[in-house]
């Protein structure tokens, strides 16, 4: 059977090897199934992608695939693999393929082994199928005549993929030696240690990874020799060395040292299956092989979040140009990227962020500094059967691998977190004096001694965790990270080092930090046999802090939205040729308020008593995003027109930072709008055109930022083509560019996502968040109620020109104290629903086609999710039932009754 070999003696191994190609030709046989299967899409007015589908024999399986190219079918060009996540297939990366093809690049997907409609056994990543499958696929892409070659048989590849194919893309770096690049992401380095950390079963994970090999459940598609290590583990509840030996000789650390490759490094911040600890090991191995490294935390994971997939598709994207292309110029960004949270949005629980970055990786312990903690011995014990667990991670909840407990924090928790009276010890700092910020693994040196009560149970099992704990008594257990620990022996007494979890997270001054030694958690295998702990702290909590690692402070990773104001200053100038009345006197005590609006009234021209807004009073503050609603006809594009100055209100006054708006007025060089599209010279650039309006302004070059517009813009090579061949999200794009030119303090933005794909609508909904975070404005009108809901602070809700409701989103949409919880499989019994009902702090429970209806009446949310876990209720979501769909159709529907 074909093994793809060792990288060559070589630089880089880049010489071909004869013998290689001989085999494939004898023993590999690469076929087509016929010709394949040719289509060509374009998207809005973007170059079309030409698609084709084909299949190729391997053995023992056969594997289908898709190759993706766009532009002149001569030109020569660099390939790119794009591997998918475990459970997935080809079609799961097709939108990154299609943008990468359109970069000018060859690119192939394929569905692995056993997933999709590929044929064989799951290998999870075996050498000698998944990853040779990958040289084979080389194979073909050094026999296509538009792929760039750097030898015989040796195309300029890179390859790229999240979890499963983050990790096959380490793995053909490590044993083919044609791999140029890599971008994996969010993946492990040693699987062993991800699955069995620090020699405990993380059995939740595991059943979870196992259980999706085959569409009925169990091990029905996977190799036999998984199924049963994965077997014998799972009854026995303890690792054994022939499955750690298993599973590294599949893992990436296998063949670290021959990874030399450069290497974008993605990892989940919100990972208990592949935690940041694996990044950094990767980091490391190749960084010391003299690879180019850079590591970039992202706020999301396995366990939910935001994955911020746009900005690290274009990240990946400038990794493969700098690497594959050869351009110099691409800026493949820092060394080291962290999303650190900027707070929680207060709907949904949307974590808004902002990125930090280092010149130089940290590690998990740059910059470490010490935290005294309580010293005194603590007695803990596990119980009979290691039940009822502490919680912590709950992998699935939610919605399959990416579901999670991230969105838990809408309900005002700092997350999941159960431990129970007598099965933990915790050892308590002192309030902070100043804020705290932690970039990192903290460390604790403990002394634990274990009473065992039965013969063979000597070894002590612990997961020690670090809380943030507020005045108020409230602890966050930051990203829901655990760290699991075997103490051997621990009946002689032992001291150990305990390295917690990886993390990034603020703590804040007068909260405590809070280590936290539980003998059983929800996610892990615990020794059911029964005993007792005294443990005690040595010294105190070693808190990395990273402080080479800054904010950034480079412009916003998206585009910003505004209409250009040339045409519509020139406008007003064409129809406001006459003396005007003097201005107003500004107002000084509200010089430092974007927008203050009292007693708006606009009539309608051919009605004295027919109102398009009437009696409209409200203000805005900077750092708000405040959403503007209604039906149509609400009034609310005459709001903005006027606020714009494009329209004279009949009655009432609009101040902008004290300033009294009118047609022309200055202030109004501080405002930035887009309403009712925009409009450009259709023959020019997209740079030309942005040109051209700042030359229009008449105000110097230097206060434009274009570089910054531009790059907000994010149209690529696009941006110098003429706009006529645009899309219409591409238009919408250069719109916002133009409207950034200046940096305005104010925006105004009406429908900004009319045209722009799911992608570029959550790249909008970061800009606006990031944008008012720096202390500016932005005001947005849309009909699309989710975005509203996960994008703004506060609200505005108008009917038929009147205010109806203005206030923060949390006081419009309620306190969520009822909740809906998702349950798999059929309607819960009447038995157990009573049983719900009559739970302490639980005020009613009604069944609901998805699950539950729960209203909580004294009860967290933390404590019901135990309680039903504890009652092996297949619980899948828990959220807050009443969304802003719900409060604003209740509004408006109020107003017309």
């Amino acid at each position: 059977m074909f093994r793809p070999s060792a990288p060559s003696a070589g630089p880089r191994g880049k010489a071909h090897r004869g013998w290689r190609r001989l085999l494939v030709g004898a023993a590999v046989l690469v076929t087509l199934a016929g010709a394949g299967t040719w289509s060509a899409v374009a998207s809005g007015g973007q170059p079309p992608v030409r698609q084709a589908d084909r299949t190729f024999d391997v053995p023992d399986a056969r594997i289908d695939a898709s190759y993706f190219t766009s532009g002149s079918p001569s030109a020569k060009r660099p390939a790119v693999l794009l591997g998918h996540g475990f459970g997935g297939r080809k079609d799961d990366v097709r939108a990154q393929a299609q943008s990468l093809a359109r970069e000018g690049y060859a690119v192939l997907t394929w569905s692995a082994r056993g997933f999709g409609d590929s044929t064989g056994r799951i290998g999870i990543n075996d050498p000698d199928r998944e990853v040779a499958d990958v040289s084979r696929l080389i194979d073909w892409l050094s026999r296509r005549p538009e792929v760039r070659l750097d030898a015989a048989g040796d195309p300029r590849v890179g390859v790229a993929g999240a979890s499963y194919g983050g990790a096959v893309a380490l793995l053909a770096a490590g044993h083919d030696a044609r791999v140029d690049a890599i971008a994996p992401r969010m993946t492990y380095w040693n699987l062993a240690d991800a699955l069995f950390p620090d020699g405990v079963f993380k059995k939740l994970w595991s059943g979870v990874f196992f259980g999706s090999g085959s569409p009925g459940g169990g091990c029905g598609r996977f190799e036999a020799e998984l199924c049963e290590m994965y077997e014998r583990v799972a009854v026995s509840g303890e690792p054994d060395d022939d499955a750690r030996e298993l599973l590294e000789a599949r893992s990436p650390s296998a063949v670290g040292d021959r990874i030399k490759v450069p290497t974008l490094i993605a990892q989940g911040q919100a990972d208990s299956l592949f935690p940041l600890g694996q990044a950094d090991a990767m980091a490391k191995a190749i960084r010391a092989n003299g690879a180019p490294v850079s590591v970039d935390w992202f706020a999301g994971g396995h366990d939910g979040g935001d994955l911020e997939t746009s900005r690290l598709d274009a990240r990946t994207t400038a990794w493969f140009d700098r690497y594959l292309k050869g351009d110099k110029g691409a800026d493949t960004g820092p060394a080291f990227r962290v999303t650190k949270s900027g707070g929680v949005d207060s709907t949904d629980g949307t974590v808004r962020s902002r990125g930090a970055v280092g010149e130089t990786y940290p590690g998990l312990s740059s910059g470490a500094r010490t935290v005294a903690l309580d010293t005194a011995e603590r007695p803990f014990e596990n119980p009979p059967g290691a039940g009822p667990p502490s919680i912590s991670a709950v992998p699935g909840l939610g919605g399959g691998l990416g579901g999670g407990l991230s969105q838990l924090s809408s309900l005002g928790v700092g997350g999941l977190n159960v431990d129970f009276p007598g099965q933990h010890a915790r050892f308590d700092s002192r309030p902070l004096k100043n804020p705290l910020h932690i970039t990192g693994s903290p460390t604790a040196t403990v002394r634990v001694k274990s009473h065992v009560k039965s013969q063979g149970a000597d070894d002590a099992v612990l997961f020690a965790k670090v809380y943030d704990v507020g005045p108020d008594g409230k602890q966050t257990l930051p990203s829901q990270l655990v760290a699991p620990v075997r103490i051997a022996d621990a009946g002689k007494g032992r001291t150990v080092r305990l390295r917690l979890p990886a993390v990034d997270h603020e703590v804040e001054a007068g909260h405590r930090l809070r280590l936290v030694l539980a003998a059983t958690d929800l996610g892990y295998a615990s020794p059911a046999e029964p005993a007792s702990y005294t443990a005690s702290v040595k010294g105190g909590l070693s808190v990395p802090t990273a402080r080479g690692v800054t904010t950034e402070t480079a412009p916003l990773p998206a585009w910003v939205w505004a209409l250009p104001l040339a045409g519509a200053l020139a406008a007003v100038l064409l129809v406001t040729g006459r003396r005007r009345a003097p201005a107003p006197a500004p107002d000084p005590e509200l010089a430092d308020v974007p927008l203050h609006i009292t007693g708006l009234t606009k009539r309608y021209d051919t009605s004295a008593d027919r109102y398009a807004v009437r009696d409209l009073s409200f203000r805005a503050e900077q750092g708000q995003v405040l959403g503007l609603l209604g039906p149509n006809g609400a009034g609310k594009t005459t709001a903005l027109r006027m606020l714009m100055g494009l329209v004279t209100p009949d009655e009432g006054e609009i101040r902008i930072y004290g300033h009294a708006v009118r047609p022309g007025a200055p202030v109004l060089s501080r405002v930035g709008a887009f309403v009712e599209g925009a409009g450009f010279l259709p023959h020019l650039s997209g740079r030309a055109n942005l040109e051209l309006y700042w030359a229009a302004t008449g105000r110097p070059a230097e206060d434009a930022h274009l570089g910054e517009a531009l790059e907000i813009a994010g149209l690529g090579d696009a941006l110098h083509r003429a706009v006529r061949t645009y899309s219409q999200g591409m238009r919408q794009r250069l719109a916002i560019a133009q409207a950034m030119l200046g940096l305005p303090d104010l925006l105004i933005l009406d429908e900004p996502t009319n045209g722009l794909d799911p992608p570029q609508i959550r790249e909008m909904r970061e800009v606006m968040i990031r944008y008012a975070a720096q202390g500016r404005t932005v005001i947005v009108s849309s009909h699309l109620l989710a975005e509203v809901e996960q994008t703004c602070t506060h609200l505005v809700v108008m009917d038929r020109g009147r205010l109806v409701r203005s206030g923060t989103v949390t006081e419009i949409t309620g306190s969520g104290e009822t909740l809906l919880v998702g349950v798999d499989g059929p309607p819960v019994p009447d038995a157990v629903l009573g049983k719900v009902a009559g739970l302490p702090g639980v005020g009613s429970a009604v069944r609901t086609d998805d699950g539950l209806l729960v209203r909580l009446e004294g009860a967290t949310p933390a404590r019901l999710l135990a309680e039903l876990v504890g009652m092996e209720i297949p619980v899948n979501g828990l959220g807050p039932h009443r969304r802003l769909e719900d409060a604003f159709l209740t509004l408006i529907e109020g107003e017309t009754s």
